[in-house]
């Protein structure tokens, strides 16, 4: 065992770049598990059990630390450079019959001890991915809290968070048999889930946090430009029921402001049957406002009622239009004008609320927002 392991020292020395680079204790750790792995070898084929504790016998005693120094595919380095070093060297020990049989023997050992070393790295793997999983949940759940700060802008680097701009938070039902929780990370079902939705999301070109809080899944989006294309490429990895999507904001400090509205838009969204999937919370104003939401009440008089009001003919025309069940011919005869002058008026109307008199969804947003500018009465100037 002696002769073998300064041999396999050496060769590495020699052909492994990485492992000259590496310090002192890290290489007398890797020499070490060269050792124990020829050690084993030697005991094994002394008695030729079935190898159920290589990964104790040979990894054990190297330091948990040691994964995050050599790489998998190091390891693999590591396992091979130490069997070329065994089978050059054992003719030599042992002569050419019995340097025949041992070599024989080291196969399948050197199977054994692969798959021994790909279960070291996936243990180390899961520990991490665990850990992820619960920093990732905690920087979602201060987002949805409003209590994010630079140690939240931190963790989410932490997690390969890159956005600086275009953050949108994205609410809808946990995919069925998945569960989870703010304080346990995700469960194993939640992984698959998560991680399919993020190779979507990956592929629009946006980061994403995610989070699975009992039966809501909680995406946090960064870097998008297109609020609509990103919302479609995550929706499908949603459970059945409404996907909501926040309004976009400048940075991750500010995403309280999305999240609140993609809440509440999840829970007036069964207010809109036809409701797209996904659909922007923005577009759920009216039923926000009836379920109590009070700052979707303000945007629809601030954003919808002071601009048509502020102009009173404007005013009188809507009113009239819609008394008269969008009919312009009725609303002309009302108000004594021409139906080509409706017609404009109806323009001017979009053009300063953003939504069209004749399309009925917008129509009963406009609805929704007079009256709540009449309730306001003085207020609404």
């Amino acid at each position: 065992m002696g002769p073998l392991a300064t041999a396999t020292t050496a060769r590495m020395d020699r052909d492994l770049a990485w492992y000259r680079e590496l310090s002192a204790e890290d290489r007398s750790w890797i020499g070490l598990i060269a050792q124990n792995g020829i050690a084993s070898f030697t005991t094994w084929f002394r008695d030729p059990q079935p190898v159920g504790t290589l990964a104790a016998t040979v990894f054990g005693h190297a330091p948990r630390a040691l994964t995050r120094v050599i790489s998998l595919h190091q390891t693999v380095e590591l396992v091979r450079t130490t069997i070329d070093a065994v089978e050059e060297d054992v003719d030599r020990l042992l002569g050419p019959d019995d340097g025949a049989v041992v070599r024989d023997a080291m196969l399948r050992y050197s199977r054994d001890i692969a798959f021994a070393a790909a279960e070291v790295y996936a243990r180390a793997a899961e520990v991490r991915g665990a850990w992820d999983a619960r920093l990732e949940a905690l920087a979602v759940d201060a987002v949805l809290r409003g209590e994010a700060d630079e140690a939240v802008r931190s963790r989410a680097s932490a997690l390969g968070w890159q956005a600086s701009h275009g953050i949108s938070v994205v609410l809808g039902r946990t995919p069925e048999g998945v569960d989870g929780g703010v304080d346990s990370g995700h469960t194993p079902d939640a992984y698959g889930a998560v991680d399919e939705l993020r190779r979507s999301a990956r592929q629009a070109g946006a980061d994403t946090l995610c989070a699975v809080q009992g039966d809501r899944l909680v995406v946090v989006l960064g870097g998008v430009e297109d609020l609509d294309k990103a919302g479609v490429s995550i929706a499908d990895h949603f459970g059945p029921g409404p996907v909501v999507m926040g309004p976009l904001v400048s940075d991750l400090l500010v995403a309280a402001r999305s999240a609140r509205a993609a809440a509440a838009g999840l829970r007036a969204a069964p207010g809109w049957p036809g409701a797209p999937r996904p659909v922007a919370a923005d577009d759920l104003l009216p039923e926000r406002a009836l379920s109590g939401d009070g700052h979707a009440r303000h945007q629809l008089v601030t954003a919808v009622y002071a601009p048509v009001a502020s102009d009173g003919i404007l005013l009188d025309t809507l009113e009239a239009y819609l008394e008269h069940g969008a009919s312009i011919e009725g609303s002309a005869r009302s108000l004594f004008v021409h139906a080509n002058t409706i017609r404009y008026r109806l323009r001017r109307i979009e053009e300063v609320s953003g939504l069209s008199p004749a399309h009925p969804r917008d129509a009963y947003t406009l609805r929704v927002a007079l009256t709540l500018g009449r309730l306001r009465g003085p207020e609404a100037g």
